[in-house]
């Protein structure tokens, strides 16, 4: 008789008592005998010219081992793809909160110390924070010759403008011709600040070069092989001689696939011979770290009086700050889901990045994705509202369907926007009166494709009965490991109690591009699968030996090696073939980017709003998915809570404040930034549309990047709806609720 299937079951996660019991180590509970701490020093200037450094001072306050400067390692670049941001600034400082000098000491407190007594001498010049502004030739130079740095993508370039960094543009049909065919037409601009991630573990790092010359790298990064590659490239190490030991990271969001200051610690222990702990602050990670991009979006539609869009240009223009280092892909990914849910005849897309004097960009869970949805979603229920048709009504007639090509020219053969929002108008009972004056609803929906990439796995099966997984997947806090158990548990027939994974460092384990792009079930698991299929074909001659039957008169069934004349298990094979000792396999797995499939989600806010001072209570949101096979439900829930808790505090409180006379960031503390508590969680109501086509083993969908972005869509919806008062940036604070409802009075 078959096991029960583990597909579909809520397996506990493999980590979850040592995490709840405080015995799960991350970078910064890393120690070494003889450890420094390293500190660095920012800059207090948004742009300046650095004259000159004197560290004196610093080298006077006992316990300091290691002072360097940007000016004594001057042209080493550090960055993901676009090497533009200096490890230590020799010339010039772009933002507040560059880095220009560092120091390692005995203790935290001398290496602070240290710092307040080196002098920099600065030139201070104009600066310019704004995306718009810094397009305008009147503006500062924040880089010249900025085509010249390593990793600069040639097919995206924009510096033909001025300040420009990158421009992706695509569409389909000729936008102009469409125009001309409108009844109407409207244009709508909207702002989005940026955004931090929101994790709780600052990163942390930990560099030690050993008594071989090799160096041993800690860090809180979710992509080992590329904290390799990136410190190898700034520092000049060649990569052999760099290994990545990995820790648990404490969340990541987008946020912690980059080396921060890693290479800082590379300098600090080369010169001081021991080595080196970096551990940001919280002021650290919020002043200069990698936050989502501030945003302004422009789309203009053409619509007819039937609601068919005719026409549609989007102009969106990222600050990108001081840097484009800290983005994997070197623009926003937004060639994803640009194209969105709508059947749309004409359309023309450009995506800017400018460069700024501001906090440098990174990646944002979906980068670039609240910020699009935002701008098209209320669009959409504006041109509803100009024609005169019920929002939920209007998206109904105007989604894609199956096989269709969306707004950006691409082919999609899956599209279930209708089937996901439709679902959640049912299950919010769209249509019902409401609770009372000044309530609304509001709709949000947002789609993308699933990732790609490489990835791998060392598989072993052990004389015991044990199988280890070797995994260079980094499980950031969303139960990747316990999938994988699932998946192979399931696949040979075993007990999980029998399966563990071992996360692998750059030594021993296969490549992997990290956690990204909602991919990791995908990629990791399709691997996984394929080294259980690779393990049996490798048993295959020794069971059929054993049985004593041709290798085609073998087969697998129920966990066991079959043939007419008996059954052999897996573990009385892996004890032949392997003679007592375990027997291994490699995949290496480079999954296909699936751009033509696409998973959908639909979500619908119910929000009551003062209209004597704008402040909005969240009362409901109903988020309804797309969803194949869903292998672990409580991982799978916790993901869609999570989304959605994330789009809530985007739509309602979260917001970089910078101060515009400088660039700074002033609210550099997480008791000021307002991330939401679970005291600000609605009553929440999910709601899966079963489907087919997922690319995922056993025919898993991506769901990991989907719930938090159309809340600040949904949200902002609800409010026109309860007070018919439009705001075009978020956060949707009370105090423009309250602008809004003045504006429209």
């Amino acid at each position: 008789m078959p096991a029960p299937s583990l597909i579909g079951v809520s397996i506990p996660r493999a980590e979850g008592v040592d995490k709840v019991a405080g015995r799960t180590t991350y970078a910064s509970d890393i120690s070494l005998p003889g450890m420094l701490w390293g500190k660095v020093l920012h800059s207090p200037y948004p742009h300046a010219r650095i004259r000159s450094i004197d560290v004196t001072g610093a080298w006077q306050v006992p316990g300091v081992r290691a002072v360097v400067t940007g000016k004594d390692i001057p042209d080493h670049y550090q960055g993901k793809v676009i090497r533009d941001m200096p490890v230590l600034c020799w010339d010039k400082v772009r933002f507040v909160g560059d880095r220009v000098a560092a120091v390692a000491a005995d203790t935290p407190e001398a290496a602070d110390e240290a710092l307040t007594r080196i002098v920099v001498d600065y030139e201070v010049l104009p600066a310019v924070f704004d995306p718009l502004k810094a397009l305008d030739p009147s503006t500062p130079v924040i880089h010249e010759n900025a085509e010249r740095y390593a990793g600069m993508p040639k097919q995206w370039l924009a510096t033909d403008l001025h300040n420009g960094l990158t421009r992706l543009s695509f569409g389909k049909g000729d936008v102009a011709a469409g125009f001309a065919k409108a009844d109407l037409v409207l244009e709508h601009t909207f702002h989005v600040p940026a955004r931090i991630q929101g994790y709780l573990e600052p990163f942390a790092s930990l560099l030690h070069i050993d008594e071989t010359g090799r160096v041993q790298i800690w860090a809180s990064s979710k992509a080992p092989f590329r904290v390799r590659g990136q410190v190898s490239a700034a520092t000049g190490v060649p990569e052999d001689r760099i290994k990545v030991n990995v820790v648990s990271i404490g969340a990541d969001f987008g946020g912690k696939g980059d080396s921060r200051d890693v290479s800082i610690s590379y300098f600090l222990a080369e010169r001081s011979g021991r080595p080196v702990k970096m551990v940001m602050t919280y002021k650290d990670e919020l002043m200069a770290s990698n936050p989502s991009h501030p945003t302004v979006l422009t789309i203009r539609s053409g619509v007819k009086r039937d609601g068919t869009i005719v026409a549609r240009t989007m102009r969106t223009v990222h600050a990108s700050g001081a840097y484009g280092a800290l983005k994997p892909n070197a623009a926003l990914s937004t060639w994803h889901y640009v194209g969105g849910a709508y059947r749309v005849e004409n359309a023309s897309w450009e995506f800017l990045q400018v460069y700024t004097n501001t906090v440098p960009g990174g990646y944002f869970r979906a980068p670039g994705a609240h910020q699009y949805t935002f701008a098209v979603e209320c669009h959409t229920d504006l041109i509803a509202k100009e024609l005169g048709i019920d929002p939920a009504a209007y998206r109904l007639q105007t989604l894609l369907s199956d096989g269709e090509i969306d707004a950006a020219g691409s082919h999609l053969e899956r599209i279930k926007a209708r089937a996901v929002l439709q679902a959640a108008l049912d299950a919010a009972d769209w249509g019902a009166p409401k609770p009372g004056p000044n309530w609304g609803r509001g709709i949000g929906i947002f789609g993308r494709q699933i990732g790609g990439g490489l990835s791998g796995v060392h598989l072993s099966a052990h004389p015991d009965g044990g199988i280890t997984v070797i995994s260079p997947t980094v499980d950031q806090g969303v139960g990747t490991h316990t999938i994988l158990r699932q998946l192979v548990a399931e696949d040979l027939q075993v007990p999980i109690e029998h399966v563990r994974v071992v996360i692998g460092d750059t030594d021993t384990a296969p490549f992997d591009e990290g956690p990204r792009a909602s991919r990791v079930t995908y990629t990791e698991g399709t691997a996984v699968i394929k080294a259980c299929e690779k393990l049996r074909e490798v048993l295959l001659p020794t069971a059929a030996s054993l049985l004593g039957r041709p290798e085609a008169e073998v087969h697998w069934e129920d966990g066991a090696f079959v043939s007419r004349d008996g059954r052999l298990s897996l573990t009385q094979a892996v004890v032949r073939a392997g003679r007592g000792e375990p027997v291994r396999v490699t995949v290496a797995e480079d999954a296909p980017r699936r751009e033509e499939c696409t998973y959908f989600c639909a979500q619908i806010a119910e929000v009551e709003v003062d209209p004597e001072t704008g402040q909005v209570k969240l009362h409901r949101l109903i988020t309804a998915h797309d969803v194949g096979t869903v292998i672990n439900p409580i991982t799978h829930q916790g993901q869609i809570d999570g989304g959605v808790m994330t789009g809530i505090g985007l739509a309602l409180t979260e917001e970089l404040l910078m101060d515009e006379a400088d660039g700074r960031v002033t609210n550099v503390h997480l008791g000021e930034y307002k991330l939401p508590t679970t005291g600000e969680m609605p009553e929440l109501k999910t709601v899966l549309v079963a489907s087919e086509g997922a690319v995922g083993p056993y025919g898993a969908s991506a769901v990991g990047e989907m719930a938090n972005n159309s809340p600040p869509a949904a949200i902002a919806n609800a409010i026109a709806d309860a007070v018919d008062a439009r705001v075009f940036e978020l956060p949707v604070t009370a105090e423009r609720v309250y602008r809004a409802l003045k504006n429209q009075a």
